[in-house]
């Protein structure tokens, strides 16, 4: 478990590795703000959902404590409000959205109503426990780096160390440890397969429903597209696409090459204004000391976050 004091513990380490506040945790030569502009990373959403959900205390914790379904757009913003304000926010508001997360996290307890992989009926979950945390950070980094390189031209074996270094920062503002992660890109990769080996990635019942609810839910007009959902499952693992009940035929494979060859052309040509997110583009202007977000980042993070800034130095 990852307690208050563990989490203070390594958001002082988080602070010894930021040097300019302004610029927050990972600034702009980072790898982490290279890869998080991009919104087409948003892409592999689905599939690192589903991998989360795999793990059965993620799914039960998302099936009795999200307001996803009532909520989902509200859901959306108050996600990445949370997760750009680690990755684009300024130090001190990085360090504020840990806190916030985990003082969240901490109200997410209960216990399994069904026996799944090798987790017993009854057992106890909490979000703030440490293997948990571990895979949901892996889901993360690993879809984006997956991501990126479907679209866009594909990171050297270096770029991938390098965001995986900083990704072991990220994990500190979730109360992960040096010890808590692998220590390198290839340690990481092992760690990947043998979760996808290991029966502790058990779709669970209640996984099954939330992921129904998602792709096939009863809104129509926020229903993903055939060939988002195509992509998603066809990014899973064999053994994970056959527990959640998904089909994956002919017509699915050529939706989801279809749509990724619109991407792969288009993609690239759209200006930077629009293709980088809100978040991103309000660094770059704090940065540069602009008195004021202009009108396009504030309408691209009502889009992003659901309000026209992220960050309280705008208020200063």
């Amino acid at each position: 478990m990852v307690s208050e004091s563990d989490l203070e513990a390594a958001l002082d380490f988080v602070r010894t590795r930021a040097t300019v506040s302004v610029e927050g945790i990972f600034g702009p030569a980072s790898m982490t703000w290279r890869i998080d502009r991009e919104a087409v990373i948003f892409l592999g959403a689905g599939r690192a959902l589903l991998l989360q959900l795999a793990h059965p205390w993620v799914a039960a914790a998302v099936a009795e404590h999200s307001r996803t379904f009532a909520d989902p757009i509200g859901r959306f913003h108050r996600t990445f409000d949370v997760v750009f304000a680690m990755v684009f926010g300024s130090l001190d508001k990085a360090l504020a959205a840990a806190r916030q997360l985990h003082h969240r996290h901490a109200t997410i307890v209960g216990r399994l109503p069904e026996a799944v992989g090798p987790f017993d009926s009854g057992s106890f979950y909490c979000a703030n426990e440490v293997a948990a945390l571990r895979w949901v950070n892996a889901t993360l980094v690993e879809t984006a780096i997956i991501v990126h390189d479907l679209i866009l031209p594909p990171f050297s074996v270096e770029e991938r160390e390098r965001y995986w270094a900083e990704s072991r920062l990220f994990g500190a503002l979730f109360g992960l440890t040096s010890a808590d992660l692998p220590a390198d890109w290839e340690a990481f990769a092992a760690y990947n397969a043998a979760m996808i080996q290991s029966d502790t990635l058990s779709v669970s019942t209640a996984a099954r429903e939330v992921a129904g609810q998602i792709f096939a839910g009863e809104r129509p007009w926020l229903r993903p597209p055939r060939w988002y959902q195509a992509l998603s499952v066809q990014l899973l693992p064999d053994r994970l696409r056959m527990g959640f009940g998904f089909t994956f035929d002919e017509r699915d494979r050529k939706a989801a090459e279809r749509a990724l060859a619109w991407i792969r052309r288009l993609y690239p040509k759209i200006p930077t204004r629009l293709r980088y997110v809100g978040p991103y583009q309000e660094a770059q202007a704090r940065l540069q000391g602009k008195p004021q977000l202009d009108w396009a980042t504030r309408c691209l993070n009502r889009v992003w976050i659901g309000r026209p800034q992220l960050d309280d130095f705008w208020n200063r």
